[in-house]
């Protein structure tokens, strides 16, 4: 039978005290249900657990959350060898379930902020509230409500320290929490799970609001970090989030590990491969680098490099960017955001304006589909409207290389300026490689097997790198980073005055035959051109497209100028013929015939009237 404690104990709040005493080698049970987080001191099944304490890392006695003077943590009281008092009291609680005794903070908080959540994001409530009276480090860790005075710490420690377990005021590189879950949100949102679904380890409070305690339970560290199940391939985070293609992505299936080379890709888990980390690949949902979106580190690329550096991956993608010709990522920081206009946002590119990470894969395609490294990105079609996702490589190089204000200088000085590459493509044109659709040309012998008039090609044929399987390398694929200028697979010289070789027109015989080309099979003049006078391919010939004229005609104006009868055009008259008004190199082709009329005459030399279209 057990003794009544005495009145001014009572009064003081040493009863209660004493009465739990005994309580700190029991487990007590917290119970934590839809409702909200209750606590329940069952007094009964304690003493009936008198003789067999429960001290396993599925305890609170045994994790850092006691900070009794028994505690194993650093942080503990000097001389208190209560255990629930730093949180709990049974009697003159400060009013907060459940029978909260830890004086709360006075402090705002910055909560997390993103352009694109659709949750409400206020204060912290409930739960939160309560984690972070001692978690924002701005509330002594012994000032309890039951006690006329604080609880002295070891070492003078009064405060949370600095460190990870010290969250501070700026909550905003930390997951959002004190905001309602419902089904509207899931549903405005489209990449949320359905709460009525949580029903398991991961719950709301009685609110339907997230809080702390719906990752983390404070009484069991079974876990790791107060977790309320194992994170594993990230199953905390796929209770709430199904990202689009994230069932079939590599980011969640791949076995790679770290060979521990460069910096640790995965610095706050203790996964050991890419799916066992799962979201945490390229998320922190504590401490943030770049705090919209939670990811590791502050510059972007950093998050697909930690891995993407050969250190994970099997290709070194991060060196490509070192190279002359690149797609510049390091050149801004902080401007992409997923929210932005699709074809003019400010300037800027990153590696996730290319690739979604929550669904990129190793799915194929041929041309002019997308792969999977490309999968469930926004595009702009050929049309010129917006596409999600996407179903072709060119919608996507589209979205910057189209209707953009902002677009790139043409490489090439030409007669008909079209830096508009989805005009350049447009299937009407009077001419075009064949990109969006077939080539309008039905003839073209110089193109070597398995191309014929009837095939597509992808931008990436022609804009790779130089070191990547296209061009007969073991690198990555992609248009990441290239020697050559602007970012071609292959040598492409576009001044005159260079010998011809294979080399020189790398890019161009990679589709269509030397040999051919030099036998005249298609122009009669060719050979002469390219071999006798040194003329570069594009000088003649625009890679992209032409809205004007025939066979890919738009002269280089830096050696072209209008001939002396006042045109400036080549006109195709029938298969393999055609005439050109042009000056070139001093040179004036006054409506000159290919193939030429008379045998043995030099191409470029006529004997006809200018031809009319």
């Amino acid at each position: 039978m057990k003794t009544k404690p005495a009145p001014n104990q009572a009064r003081d709040g040493s009863a209660k005290l004493q009465l739990c005493a005994p309580l700190r080698q029991r487990r007590l049970s917290f119970h934590k249900d839809w409702h909200g987080f209750r606590f329940t001191c069952w007094l009964g099944a304690a003493l009936a657990l008198w003789a067999a304490p429960a001290r396993g890392v599925d305890s609170v006695i045994s994790s850092k959350h006691n900070l009794s003077v028994s505690g194993p943590g650093q942080i503990k009281a000097a001389t208190e060898t209560e255990i629930c008092i730093f949180c709990h009291t049974p009697h003159n609680s400060t009013g907060e379930t459940p029978l909260w005794n830890h004086a709360l903070s006075s402090a705002t908080y910055t909560p997390y902020a993103s352009s694109t959540i659709k949750a409400v994001i206020g204060q912290p409530t409930g739960a939160s509230k309560l984690c972070l009276s001692c978690h924002d480090g701005t509330v002594a860790l012994g000032l309890v409500n039951s006690r006329s005075g604080p609880i002295e710490m070891q070492n003078g420690a009064t405060t949370m320290p600095v460190g990870a377990s010290n969250l501070g005021r700026d909550l905003s590189g930390h997951h959002p929490v004190s905001f309602l879950y419902d089904a509207a949100l899931a549903s405005r949102d489209g990449q949320l799970k359905d709460p009525a679904g949580l029903t398991d380890k991961v719950r709301l409070d009685h609110s339907g609001q997230l809080q702390c305690t719906s990752c983390h339970d404070p009484h069991n560290d079974q876990f790791g970090n107060f977790l309320v199940q194992d994170n594993t391939a990230s199953a905390i985070c796929v209770n709430c989030h199904a990202p689009n293609g994230w069932a079939n992505t590599d980011h969640r299936t791949s076995s790679k590990a770290w060979n521990g080379a460069g910096v640790n890709p995965w610095p706050h888990t203790s996964g050991q491969t890419v799916a066992a980390n799962g979201c945490e690949n390229c998320h922190a949902p504590h401490a943030a680098g770049t705090k919209p979106r939670l990811l590791n580190f502050v510059n972007e690329e950093m998050n697909c490099y930690s891995c993407h550096n050969a250190s994970v991956a099997a290709l070194d993608i991060q060196n490509e960017f070192n190279k002359l010709s690149v797609h510049p990522i390091t050149a801004t920081t902080g401007v992409h955001d997923p929210a932005e206009d699709p074809v003019n946002p400010p300037r800027h590119v990153e590696c996730v304006d290319c690739h979604n990470p929550h669904a990129v894969n190793a799915s194929p395609a041929v041309a002019p589909n997308a792969s999977g490294a490309l999968a469930s990105l926004t595009g702009i079609t050929s049309a010129g409207t917006i596409i999600q996702p996407l179903a072709k490589e060119y919608e996507l190089c589209f979205r910057c290389h189209g209707d953009s204000v902002v677009r790139g200088p043409a490489t090439v000085s030409r007669q008909f300026v079209e830096t508009n590459l989805r005009l350049a493509f447009w299937a009407n044109n009077a001419s075009m490689h064949p990109v969006v659709s077939t080539g309008r040309n039905p003839n073209v012998p110089s193109l070597i097997s398995p191309y014929t008039s009837g095939s597509l090609i992808y931008c990436t044929d022609c804009h790779n790198n130089n070191q990547g399987p296209g061009a007969g390398g073991t690198g990555p694929k992609g248009p990441h980073g290239s020697i050559y200028p602007p970012l071609l697979e292959r040598q492409l010289e576009t001044a005159d005055g260079n010998p011809e070789s294979v080399n020189t027109y790398a890019l161009c015989y990679k589709c269509h035959s030397e040999s051919s080309i030099l036998s005249d099979d298609s122009f009669k003049g060719h050979a002469q051109h390219v071999v006798t006078d040194k003329i570069a391919c594009t000088s003649c010939h625009d890679s992209h497209g032409v809205a004007q004229q025939a066979s890919l005609i738009n002269f280089n104006t830096l050696y072209a100028s209008p001939s002396s009868n006042g045109r400036f055009e080549f006109v195709r008259t029938g298969t393999f013929q055609g005439n050109c008004s042009v000056t070139c190199h001093g040179h004036d082709h006054n409506a000159s015939v290919y193939p030429p009329a008379v045998a043995g005459m030099r191409p470029g030399m006529s004997n006809r009237k200018p031809v009319k279209r």
